[in-house]
């Protein structure tokens, strides 16, 4: 009997996959560059030659991976039909990262009297030592992702992230849109007339490749017909450079840093290992049984490795994979895209491309983003429970408010004389409760939408039992944090208005469970739905 035929490394449906996976990751660093950069005012060369390496030889290890995944499977399965699962870089976190953790630090930073490439090197650090406590928590719950998704409903996991993605992911980056509205707006609508109205085009292109070759067209032409935004400019090239990323300890001295960012690291490392558990059972049911705990436990081990060599973007597998099968994409078109961002980031290539990727044309991309992943978190969980999801969604609007008024400490202790004075015998200072409510808002919005869908099922005690959680995480300052960094402290060192706001936070929680759990004795409390 004749030896099997070895499996190809590249199908022709490889290179559609490859196109489509390379265009998301290097959309991402764009947008993280261009955030950075335009926004925060950040030096472009630290993103460049110390974050970006590191970042892309992530993709690179999480990529080759989850590629001998798929050949292993493909061997034991004796199919040619298996597809990799595709990795590359988080979405939301990713921005995330760039708008509420790397962004805002390195202001601070230099508001604590660093100069420039000193705050910049400081947020470098703070970069990686977030990326390595998300991949340990990642590693951790990749042993309890199933019983982590037990105790939490999916209303608590998705609708904690789309209050993110509508209101910061959303809202933020369409006033970049805005800001050169001639390309931006119309970059917008051509995304939404092809991924949302499923819009027919002269031509068969990606649509989201599309709209990026065609705003960006736009821009540089509008440009250079003066008729682009106020304070246009044709970039600079930057040369080629080598830059192999080492691992580093660089991420310890960062460790510090972390303390203000937990409310919102903790949770992004949550839901990536949520996100993980979907998508394995998604490419389960198109046919590839990947085993949930490897996966898990490839994308934790890939967000390790970009920490400790410098990166500080985490990776995560994406849940088009029945999609990238359909396209006839097998395992090459993973170890193209690994190659090609994980080289492209050594040699300098990769940066040289998102230095070109305006933020005009890359906002309209990310509030697509933001559109979508709120549509599906409303379409993934039971319509009952949509209403708990929109309650969800406040804390990202404080969290917002403090962003835009420039977190301005109200809550400080050296304040409290004057804030005392200034109480209008309606409670507590507004801006205070804006600042105590945004802080840790991505966890505070799980505690409250899981309690409310508790609630609507009839489950009152369970309800209670998520109150009392948001009680003892506020208790500490992990959400609802009188600093007016968001830091965590211990209780008993805070004093004044401090610990005025976080007993009356802490009480609050504390009475509605009570409330609650005696509600729960009645008999029926939470009548039944009729049966349809």
């Amino acid at each position: 009997m004749s030896a099997a035929a070895p499996r190809r490394w590249l199908v022709a449906g490889d290179l559609n996959g490859f196109f489509g996976l390379v265009v998301d990751n290097l959309s991402i660093l764009g947008f993280i560059s261009a955030a950075l950069i335009g926004i925060f005012g950040f030096p472009a060369e630290v993103i460049y030659t110390r974050m970006f390496p590191g970042t892309a030889f992530g993709v690179l290890v999480g990529n080759l991976i989850y590629t001998f995944m798929a050949r292993r499977l493909a061997a034991k399965s004796g199919r040619d039909d298996v597809t990799a699962m595709p990795l590359g870089l988080d979405a939301p976190t990713s921005i995330g990262m760039a708008l509420l953790v790397l962004g805002p630090a390195f202001v601070g930073f230099k508001q604590q009297g660093m100069d420039e490439q000193a705050a910049a090197l400081a947020t470098w650090q703070l970069g990686m030592a977030s990326l390595v406590v998300m991949g340990v928590l990642k590693f951790v719950l990749s042993f309890a992702g199933d019983t982590v998704t037990r105790l939490i409903p999916r209303a608590g996991l998705l609708g904690s992230i789309a209050g993110v993605a509508l209101v910061l992911m959303g809202f933020l980056p369409l006033i970049e849109t805005l800001r050169s509205p001639m390309v931006g707006f119309i970059t917008l609508g051509l995304l939404l007339y092809v991924l949302i109205a499923k819009g027919r085009l002269p031509v068969k292109l990606p649509g989201v490749f599309l709209a990026f070759v065609f705003g960006t067209v736009l821009y540089y032409g509008f440009g250079a017909l003066g008729l682009g935004a106020p304070g246009f400019a044709w970039p600079e090239p930057s040369p080629l450079r080598f830059v192999l990323p080492w691992p580093s300890l660089g991420f310890i001295d960062g460790l510090a840093y972390t303390k203000p960012y937990l409310p919102l690291l903790l949770p992004f490392g949550l839901l990536m290992v949520v996100g993980g558990i979907n998508v394995s059972e998604s490419a389960r049911a198109a046919g590839d049984d990947y085993r949930t705990r490897d996966i898990l436990l490839a994308e934790a081990f890939s967000t390790l490795v970009a920490g400790f060599c410098g990166g500080v973007a985490q990776t995560t597998p994406y849940i088009g994979q029945p999609a990238y099968k359909h396209m006839g994409a097998r395992s090459g078109y993973t170890l193209l895209t690994g190659l090609f961002i994980g080289l492209g980031g050594i040699l300098g290539i990769v940066s040289g491309l998102v230095q070109w990727l305006p933020l005009a044309v890359l906002a309209p991309i990310i509030v697509y983003v933001a559109l979508d992943i709120t549509t599906q978190a409303f379409q993934a969980t039971p319509s009952k429970h949509a209403t708990a999801m929109v309650f969800g969604f406040l804390p990202s609007v404080a969290y917002m408010l403090a962003i835009k008024t420039g977190n301005p400490g109200w809550i400080a202790p050296d304040h409290h004389a004057q804030l005392m004075n200034a109480l209008d015998g309606h409670g507590l200072p507004e801006l205070a409760v804006i600042v105590t409510l945004g802080n840790g808002f991505i966890m505070t919005s799980m505690i409250w939408t899981s309690a409310v869908a508790a609630m609507v099922d009839g489950h009152l005690r369970r309800a209670s039992v998520f109150l009392l959680a948001g009680a003892a995480l506020s208790l500490f300052g992990i959400i609802h944090s009188v600093d007016p960094r968001g830091g965590i402290y211990l209780p008993w060192a805070l004093e004044g208005l401090q610990r005025t706001i976080a007993l009356q936070f802490i009480g609050a929680y504390v009475g509605l469970a009570v409330l609650l759990g005696l509600l729960s004795l009645q008999r029926n409390a939470v009548p039944a739905e009729p049966q349809a």
